[in-house]
């Protein structure tokens, strides 16, 4: 109901009197989260506090990122693939919060981000290590990676744990050989700690179930969502560079790397590509 003065009448049931009682606040720590907005520019930069909050997001969504792929890891190690194409679902949908949070900082012009620019430093998103986890959860490990957190102790257990854990992949092609499909020794026993590459030999495992849906249908539907996951990670990525590209050009980056140069290499790296080469073979 809403009375003359435009006002909404609250309801007798609803709590008001929060005292002693756990809250939306309390619950969510919005003291500390709301709190944790530190701009560094002196005069403070009006549109730092937007540089700040859109990486702060991004960091707490790429929490929930690794959450889900851990648990997904799990339930296909437990020979569970439906519940782990839900978390996977879960990190689609996760990534297509991320692309899209890329418009919101691209509304930084070069003049407004250049103001405060200098007061960064050498901080740099190159130095996330939620990020190189899920880099890691997803295939594309690199071991002198580890040393950039060598003196941050719990970054480096959490990359360390990622780098010598299975991937996303590795666990879905253990679950598809526990189906009784054909994928090489070398594909099972490979070193989780080394970035995964290409295998040819297993291409045509995945011709066998991309030819044969009805027989196949939840690892024909696993593959696709996998390959769901890698575009998306791949749109983030080129977002990412366009993003940097509008805003600084050709600059390096605060971090010390070449820039947009750099963030171009990303797009060549892959993370499943016998499903991306199967294709070729298929028809």
């Amino acid at each position: 109901m809403v009375d003359g003065d435009n006002q909404r009448a609250l309801e007798d049931g609803i709590v008001t009197d929060l005292k002693d009682r756990m809250t939306y606040g309390s619950y969510l720590d919005l003291d500390r989260l709301l709190g944790a907005q530190h701009p560094v520019s002196r005069p403070e930069h009006h549109d730092e506090m937007l540089f700040i909050i859109q990486h702060q997001t991004t960091e707490l969504w790429l929490k929930l990122v690794l959450h889900e792929l851990g648990t997904a890891r799990d339930r296909l190690a437990a020979d569970d693939l439906r519940a782990a194409l839900k978390h996977i679902a879960r990190v689609k949908h996760i990534q297509e919060v991320l692309t899209q949070q890329w418009s919101v900082l691209a509304t930084l012009t070069p003049t407004e981000y250049a103001q405060f620019r200098g007061d960064l430093g050498n901080s740099s998103g190159f130095q996330s290590v939620q990020y190189r986890a899920v880099e890691f959860a997803l295939g594309n490990k690199h071991e002198r990676m580890l040393g950039v957190f060598r003196d941050h102790p719990e970054n480096l257990a959490l990359l360390t744990a990622e780098w010598e854990r299975p991937t996303l992949y590795d666990e879905f092609l253990r679950y598809v050989a526990r189906r009784g499909l054909p994928v090489p020794r070398v594909v099972l026993d490979r070193d989780v700690r080394e970035p995964y590459r290409e295998h040819p030999e297993l291409i045509p495992v995945l011709k066998e179930v991309y030819e044969n849906p009805h027989e196949y249908w939840d690892l024909y539907e696993a593959c696709e969502e996998l390959v769901d996951v890698e575009d998306n990670f791949q749109f983030w990525r080129f977002r990412h560079l366009r993003t940097v590209t509008r805003t600084i050009g050709r600059k390096v980056g605060t971090g010390g790397s070449s820039g947009v140069d750099f963030l171009r290499r990303a797009l060549d790296l892959t993370f499943f590509p016998e499903l991306y080469s199967v294709r070729t073979e298929i028809g």
